[in-house]
């Protein structure tokens, strides 16, 4: 792959117009603000993060998530650019500058496609179909579609969120550029190479989408004819991937000193452990110097401290790594080769995270009622998708978004139009609908 290839400003859905665009510099600026005002964007405030939404305390929902690793991606994407264009003079003046924009970009897109209830809500939906009553339906669909309903998965959801024409919108969806869209596409590969992770970057519905950006960018594909299609990585994945991994973890360390499921001295520990003793130490004695007495902006501090240690090390990885990347060679995300004093401190706080966060009593809490809430509105809605002349299908079925072609001929658009319908939820809403539809909340005045 190379450089001047990869950074296109072409868009889906629009490639005849490209000619008349003139105003090359401010595309990829146009793609952030189009997400940044969008309706899915804006649904992510009420998506759950980790810790349930917030009571008194707040923290970290979908949406502040997103809007901090899109500000770690613009980091890392212009400090990669800065190096990069030293070493390859040819890039100034070039598209490539724009890196950092897209890398922003493609951070805000990067949870669009999470259904209400976080991973949870996503087991809710596959199990709907491999142990649920869903099961019936495996002869009544093709074996790709089956596919990707088995496992469905939030990365090839925001694809389909941003590229596919939903009723009564535009050819291109969103109508984005090309190297925004790839940028998003952490698994480029269809479901059925999905392997044990179950992870893949794009539905069936949407390949012939993903293969025309691929082509156009050059981004080579690895798989013969035949085989599920499988693609190489386009290089700034790796940027949005760093930028989430450093967000998701040492956020979820802040969150949990608020809420005092960790203690103030092993989060300092934990935070601290980032650097060598002299750093350390000069650390701490700018805390002491600038007078910061409380507890939580102690830490707050440390973290921004820890933010941009992790960002110089995963821009030095992947400077080091140019050619492997831009080749498909290089394994593995950017944090598994930072150095091994802040890859051991990385660790120790996914090891934390696990034992202490990720299987609290609120999180576990919030994981089994939305799992059932999930799974109850999947039985619901997709019995009335697949019977809608029955007398209660057509009142659910009326319920139903506008923009989702419930009324399609084929049963496989209208299945699919129930998991666009249910994953574009918020927490709130899927427990509003899901209460009013067993009888457990009636809209009486």
């Amino acid at each position: 792959m190379n450089w001047q290839q990869l950074i296109s400003n072409k868009r889906l859905g629009q490639e005849h117009r490209h000619p008349e665009r003139h105003d090359d510099r401010t595309e990829f600026k146009r793609d952030y603000d189009r997400l940044i005002f969008s309706a899915p964007f804006r649904r992510l405030q009420n998506k759950t993060q980790v810790f349930p939404l917030p009571g008194s305390i707040f923290v970290h929902n979908r949406l502040t998530h997103s809007l901090e690793v899109a500000s770690v991606g613009m980091s890392l994407g212009n400090d990669v650019a800065q190096q990069l264009t030293k070493q390859h003079p040819e890039l100034k003046d070039t598209l490539f500058q724009e890196i950092g924009q897209i890398v922003a970009t493609a951070c805000l897109a990067h949870d669009l496609g999470n259904p209400p209830f976080g991973h949870s809500g996503e087991k809710a939906m596959q199990a709907y179909f491999l142990e649920g009553p869903g099961k019936e339906l495996q002869r009544e669909v093709s074996s790709v579609f089956w596919n990707d309903l088995t496992h469905f998965e939030g990365n090839a959801n925001a694809f389909r969120i941003l590229t596919h024409q939903f009723k009564g919108r535009r050819l291109g969806g969103f109508v984005m550029t090309y190297s925004t869209l790839a940028s998003i596409v952490k698994y480029p590969h269809s479901s059925t190479a999905a392997g044990k992770k179950g992870k893949f970057g794009f539905f069936d519905s949407e390949k012939d989408a993903y293969r025309r950006i691929a082509q156009e960018l050059g981004i080579p594909c690895l798989s013969e004819a035949g085989e599920p299609l499988r693609y190489a990585r386009h290089p700034l994945v790796y940027l949005v991937e760093a930028a989430d991994d450093i967000c998701y973890e040492i956020m979820d360390i802040e969150d949990a000193h608020k809420l005092k499921i960790i203690s103030h001295d092993e989060t300092m520990q934990l935070l601290l452990s980032f650097f060598d003793k002299e750093s350390q130490q000069h650390i701490l004695q700018r805390i002491d110097e600038e007078g910061v007495t409380d507890d939580n902006e102690k830490v707050v501090y440390l973290r921004a401290c820890v933010i941009g240690k992790l960002e110089n090390e995963c821009v030095r990885v992947f400077v080091d790594n140019e050619e492997a990347i831009l080749n498909g060679t290089f394994t593995g995300s950017l944090i598994d080769h930072i150095s091994p004093l802040q890859q051991e401190a990385y660790q120790r706080c996914c090891q934390l995270s696990v034992k202490y966060i990720y299987k609290s009593r609120p999180v576990l809490d919030v994981e089994l009622s939305g799992y059932q809430i999930i799974q109850t509105l999947m039985q619901q809605f997709t019995e009335a998708a697949v019977h809608p002349e029955r007398f209660y299908s057509k009142h659910l079925i009326s319920r139903v978004s506008s923009q989702y072609h419930i009324d399609a001929p084929d049963l496989e658009t209208r299945l699919m139009a129930i998991i666009d319908y249910i994953s574009g939820m918020t927490d709130v809403y899927a427990l509003d609908v899901y209460q009013k539809i067993s009888g457990i909340a009636l809209p009486i005045v």
